[in-house]
């Protein structure tokens, strides 16, 4: 209905309560603020918003975030409900398939943190920390499974013997990446997304293409330059980090001068599975060695390489816990061990370190880092926790710890 510019104001008035409140903004620019219908359905648009359609109370007035009565995301009380009251023009939150089964973790810091599941995290421990996990995929018989969401590290181990053919992986879509990064930046200013190295996977690419993709001012991707236990440690730096209130330009900087600092170092019952899945990287060396002759490999520059030969495997993991035990400035170690169905080798390494543990996890390798490395591998990821203390223990371990004499 077109408006003129003669016609009185109360019959402007009259013409509002006549049509929707999601008429155009000629329409509303005409009417006073305070004569808007306060009854009005509540379209809170959210923190982003500069324009007037607000359509209840909230938004943005004259420079200033109006606080919305109804909508808690802007209100103080902070009992916003996201699904009943979603912003307007805001698609809702993605279904727990979109990131792999896991429920978003709503946080009070400005900066969501994103990892995939090479980083071999505990869900529960992740959940926690407001860390959202992307999984990549596994095909294992036939099948194509999300890591961690559709089959365990248990379930894993147990059928590989039998497997019929090779398992293989992929990294996830950039679509998968995207709808993540999307739904994050609805809740918070930026994400900051860290990955296994981008030599062993194409995880990164997909990362980089789906900030591209959302909003690349947004979303700082990170070449972690490891796998596994060091990236699991790294991601949890960056949590701790974001949960102290630092922006995503300060924990990016952070993580990325703390990198050089973390250490994986592992042993592996066979090069065969890394053969199979081409992430054998300079290891490819020790192919035509004696049967016997077990490897100690290390994560430098982003790929496995070798350190040492050594002729068994119990001398192997000595091995691993000395050089680990080196990386130690005498304020002790941040540390997770990892195992590919090898948990009696795990607790043997783990207990040989934790006088010197300031974060001591075993946990065992997923399925896509077990695709690759093969059952019995053992390692050890860590950093000198004089640079950023965890404190992160078992509960059974950090009772032992508190009772022993200082």
């Amino acid at each position: 209905m077109p408006v003129h510019r003669d016609r009185p104001r109360t019959d402007l008035r009259q013409s509002h309560r006549s049509h929707s409140h999601r008429g155009t903004d000629r329409h509303r620019s005409r009417l006073p603020r305070r004569r808007r219908n306060p009854a009005a359905r509540h379209r809170c648009p959210g923190p982003d918003h500069r324009g007037d359609d607000l359509g209840g109370r909230g938004g943005w007035d004259g420079g200033r975030l109006r606080i919305c009565r109804d909508c808690s995301l802007h209100d103080r009380a902070g009992t916003r409900d996201p699904g009943r009251h979603p912003a307007v023009g805001a698609p809702a939150l993605p279904p727990p398939e979109a990131h792999g089964g896991r429920p978003l973790q709503l946080s009070a810091s400005r900066v969501a943190i994103v990892t995939d599941s090479t980083a071999d995290l505990p869900p529960d421990l992740a959940a926690a920390r407001s860390i959202t996990l992307v999984p990549l995929t596994l095909h294992f018989d036939g099948r194509s499974l999300l890591d961690g969401v559709d089959i365990t590290p248990a379930e894993f181990y147990r059928k590989l013997p039998s497997a019929t053919t090779h398992p293989t992986t992929s990294q996830p879509s950039p679509g998968r990446f995207a709808e993540m990064y999307t739904a994050l930046l609805k809740e918070h200013e930026a994400v900051v997304s860290i990955h296994i190295s981008e030599k062993l996977s194409g995880t990164l690419a997909s990362a980089r293409q789906a900030a591209d993709m959302t909003d690349p001012k947004r979303v700082h991707v990170i070449d972690s330059e490891v796998v596994s236990m060091s990236l699991g440690l790294l991601v949890l730096v960056a949590s701790s980090l974001a949960q102290q209130g630092l922006d995503a330009a300060a924990v990016e900087s952070r993580i990325v001068e703390m990198k050089p600092n973390f250490h994986t170092y592992f042993s592996v019952a066979t090069l065969e599975f890394l053969r199979r899945g081409g992430r054998i990287g300079r290891a490819s060396a020790l192919l035509g060695s004696v049967l016997r002759v077990k490897p100690v490999l290390c994560i430098r520059d982003g790929l496995v390489t070798p350190l040492e030969r050594v002729r068994t495997f119990d001398r192997a993991l000595n091995r691993v816990i000395e050089l680990t035990r080196e990386v130690d400035r005498g304020k002790g170690l941040c540390l997770i061990v990892g195992h590919a169905d090898a948990q009696a080798d795990a607790e043997r390494v783990g207990s040989a370190l934790e006088p010197i543990a300031d974060t001591l996890m075993i946990q065992p390798l997923g399925p896509v880092v077990g695709a690759h490395a093969g059952p019995g591998v053992v390692g050890v990821g860590c950093y000198p926790a004089d640079l950023f203390p965890l404190g992160i223990k078992p509960a059974a371990q950090a009772a032992a710890s508190a009772q022993r004499p200082a």
